[in-house]
């Protein structure tokens, strides 16, 4: 029988941290079934609610980060921080981890940092292909790192990182025998392309209003969408849904028939959305949101479209968006051309080969 282990994460303020972190935890718990979790999380961010959801037990530390705009609240930065250290030094004490794991966010800042201080492994994992502060900060203590991207040997020591990829859901492997299943779920017409548009579980204005502005144009290629306009937007869009054609969602939880359904994809560029949609390989057009630290969000678009496997347009490009659009949809080689690139791309294993890195410090 397997040992019983104690085993704490940290991630979150975002479901691009919190997500790899459960999915993590989810194969330990495979192999470890009498394993003990914890998370650590920031006290007011999403993780608080997630975690538990997922069917794990999570602490909240009171932090948070950095504004980059000038802001009284800077002021209390310092003031979070050693008590957020002092507070994840008392948990670190009480749960004694065998492994810590950091999956990115403000938490796992002073989490993984008094483990260190503790002599216990900890393993950090980097979604993105430009690393936040935070990892960057860790990476010279840490015992491992695993990324999804190449070319990080910039930001992190050589000997320490280790491609992984990101973890996905793991009913996206096999789509491609589920398009019947998916026009029937979407009650779509099989005659028509079918585009999806994807920003995020709040939504983004902009893509919202680009979908608005060019909604006939996009109509009349013989083309029907599937939008999902986010719990933000849903009251100012569903209106579209008498228009033939368009099927609105706030939020789409069958995200495996969605991606099946699809034949296009418009989407904001957040780490773990890429990872999915290499695995998924249809043809993307990528709008990143300029709105995220160290605009990560561009820098992992440009990882793909370097490759010839995606496109991209910035929010101060969406002018050529009717052209991209047109030029795309009726282009089937240029279709074809970009989902064999962004299969090349994928890493289906991630989760597995980040818990074998895991498993060498349990042992």
């Amino acid at each position: 029988m397997k040992q019983s282990v104690n085993i704490l994460l940290s991630g979150g303020g975002t479901g691009g941290h919190i997500y790899p972190a459960i999915a993590i935890a989810d194969e330990l718990k495979k192999r470890y079934p009498n394993a003990n979790f914890l998370f650590v999380g920031a006290s007011d961010r999403m993780e608080m609610e997630k975690v538990p959801q997922a069917g794990y037990k999570i602490e909240g530390l009171n932090i948070s980060g950095i504004q980059r705009s000038l802001s009284a609240k800077n002021l209390a930065f310092p003031f979070k921080l050693i008590q957020s250290l002092y507070r994840a030094n008392k948990i670190i004490k009480k749960f004694r981890p065998k492994v810590v794991i950091g999956t990115g966010g403000f938490a796992s800042g002073p989490t993984l940092f008094m483990a260190n201080k503790k002599k216990i492994p900890s393993i950090i994992q980097e979604q993105n292909s430009f690393p936040g502060i935070t990892n960057k900060l860790l990476a010279k203590k840490v015992k491992k790192i695993c990324v999804a991207y190449d070319g990080l040997e910039d930001f992190f020591p050589k000997e320490k990182i280790i491609k992984t990829g990101n973890p996905v859901r793991q009913d996206l492997l096999e789509i491609s025998d589920k398009r019947k299943e998916a026009i029937r779920f979407f009650k779509l017409d099989e005659n028509k392309k079918t585009l999806v548009v994807l920003g995020g579980s709040l939504g983004a204005r902009v893509i919202n209003q680009t979908i608005e502005k060019y909604l006939n144009n996009i109509l009349v290629n013989n083309v029907q969408i599937i939008w999902q306009t986010g719990k933000l937007y849903i009251d100012e869009y569903e209106k579209y849904n008498k228009t033939e054609g368009v099927h609105v969602y706030e939020f789409i939880q069958k995200m495996d028939l969605l991606y099946a359904a699809s034949d296009i994809i418009i989407s904001r560029a957040g780490a773990g959305t890429i990872s999915e949609l290499c695995i998924v390989g249809k043809p993307i057009i990528f709008i990143p949101s300029p709105n995220v630290a160290e605009d990560h969000q561009t820098k992992n678009a440009l990882a793909i479209t370097s490759n010839d496997a995606a496109l991209m347009l910035k929010e101060n490009e969406l002018e050529k968006f009717q052209t991209t659009f047109n030029e795309l949809i009726n282009d089937v080689e240029k279709q074809k051309l970009l989902s064999h690139n962004i299969k090349k791309m994928a890493l289906p294993n991630a989760t597995k080969h980040i818990v074998d890195e895991i498993e060498k410090y349990i042992k």
